[in-house]
């Protein structure tokens, strides 16, 4: 299997690992006491091993080159480079939808890709599951985790039940959100995501569609030093004081 060896993806990916110990909490003794354990990390469903000849698979997702209508269709939009596109990877068969086990599904029945550095989400793809127009994504987002800017060519949207804090750039836009909320992503707005909270925070994703499909872009939004500064301001805000964290 011929390595990828496109230098601006390369780039992107080599931002997002930076920034992800970037923005963690500083490594002193007494944040490494309050820190919470973190669940282990989902493994992907699909490995290099599983390429089909010309295909290429990395960290559990189909990679697809972008030709010129998809490039032309991004600049309509927005002033980013596209690089790729990601998709489930794998063959399938429509469910029968004829058994209690076709209509309920448990998060272990669905395929799990890793979009980023600490972000990795099990896709309920509805094509595969018997929806017509559904796909839904469940995250496990680590603390200072992010998947890569990217669009979808659909509208999309995040549900947080959980109080915890998250830094979102949504076109030329940047805010932290704090949970319980909703956010709307409208159709080919670049975005993406990054957890300031100790815990792993399980985004659900929710999508009119019943395709997994999404475009990375070359630019990563909270390396910029407007987003430092609004992730700084968000988990200083959220830290106990000293004598809560020492006990």
């Amino acid at each position: 299997m011929p390595m990828n060896r496109n230098p601006e993806r390369i780039a992107v990916l080599i931002a997002c690992m930076a920034m992800t110990g970037a923005c963690s909490p500083k490594s002193t003794e007494s944040t490494r006491k309050s820190a919470p354990a973190l669940p282990p990390e989902p493994v992907v469903t699909y490995t290099e091993a599983d390429a089909a000849q010309e295909q290429r698979i990395e960290h559990g997702e189909l990679i697809i080159d972008v030709d010129e209508a998809r490039s032309q269709l991004h600049a309509q939009h927005h002033p980013h480079k596209v690089l790729e596109t990601r998709r489930v990877p794998g063959t399938f068969e429509p469910s029968p939808m004829a058994d209690v086990k076709d209509f309920a599904l448990s998060k272990s029945d669905l395929n799990v890709i890793n979009p980023g550095p600490g972000e990795y989400v099990h896709v309920m793809e509805g094509q595969r599951h018997g929806y017509r127009n559904m796909t839904i994504g469940i995250t496990y987002t680590a603390p200072g985790g992010a998947p890569p800017m990217h669009t979808h060519t659909g509208e999309e949207s995040h549900v947080l039940v959980k109080g915890q804090k998250v830094l979102y750039a949504l076109g030329d836009k940047l805010f932290v959100m704090e949970g319980p909320y909703i956010v709307n992503i409208p159709p080919m707005v670049p975005h993406s995501f990054q957890n300031l909270d100790q815990e792993v925070a399980e985004l659900v994703v929710i999508f009119p569609t019943n395709v997994w499909e999404y475009d990375v872009l070359d630019f990563f939004p909270f390396a910029t030093p407007e987003a430092k500064a609004l992730a700084e301001e968000a988990t200083r805000a959220m830290a106990p004081p000293l004598d809560v964290r020492h006990k």
